[in-house]
């Protein structure tokens, strides 16, 4: 079973755009569940109106998610009239929808964690040149390291050891998060309004389909191809 990660976002769009998002947020959750999909909604920024939304993000498990979210993946474009502007003139409006890459917090098990005992290195005299106390530790799921001789004793300085990779770990996560929150704004940012994957028409947001514009475009052709003949 896959886990994904979906934002579907109005971007810099006006209060038309969040009412596409809550209306398209409903027919997206529809479709899951008649595909059987589970689907947990991690957080919901509200619009401007009452029963619209800016932006939400949505996690979904099941499988072929790939295949069942290519329809939506993309621009969504709505033609529809402004139910807030009444006399505004435009019919068209957009918004993203967009896969989110799942960057869960990295936590440490010790046996993550590769150990190794090297001699220490300054002050201390002899003995210390002889016991190899110090102790540089790895975690290999992040490339993580740390170098510990604050101890003469090698347990010591393993436990001192854990304790700061835990704390370079932690450092790690923070920047994950922001990096993570920097592209889901650059998502917000980034719409693009041609070229949509999924058109609705009207208040009861029917799918308008695709191949009824190549139809119309074959239809064009043909009737193009009849004048030239003439």
């Amino acid at each position: 079973m896959e886990t994904k990660t979906i934002q579907i976002s109005a971007g810099k769009g006006p209060i038309e755009c969040e009412y596409v998002v809550a209306k398209v947020l409903r027919i997206f959750l529809k479709e899951f569940c008649y595909n059987k999909i589970e689907y947990t909604i991690l957080n919901r920024e509200k619009g401007l109106e009452n029963g619209t939304i800016q932006s939400v993000r949505v996690q979904i498990k099941g499988n072929y998610l790939a295949d069942i979210l290519k329809p939506w993946l993309g621009t969504i474009q709505w033609i529809g009239t402004s139910t807030f502007r009444k006399y505004h003139k435009r019919k068209n409006w957009f918004i993203g929808c967009f896969e989110i890459e799942n960057s869960s917090a990295i936590s440490i098990n010790e046996n993550e964690i590769h150990f190794q005992a090297i001699r220490s290195s300054g002050a201390g005299g002899q003995h210390v040149n002889k016991v190899s106390s110090a102790i540089r530790a790895k975690h290999t799921k992040t490339g993580l390291q740390v170098l510990v001789m604050d101890s003469r004793s090698q347990h010591q300085n393993k436990k001192i050891a854990i304790k700061r990779l835990q704390e370079k770990v932690a450092e790690f996560n923070v920047h994950q998060l922001k990096e993570q929150i920097k592209n889901e704004w650059e998502n917000h940012q980034q719409l693009e309004r041609g070229n949509p994957v999924r058109v609705f028409k009207g208040s009861d947001f029917k799918s308008v389909k695709n191949n009824k514009s190549f139809k119309a475009k074959r239809n064009q052709l043909k009737n193009d191809l009849r004048t030239q003949l003439e």
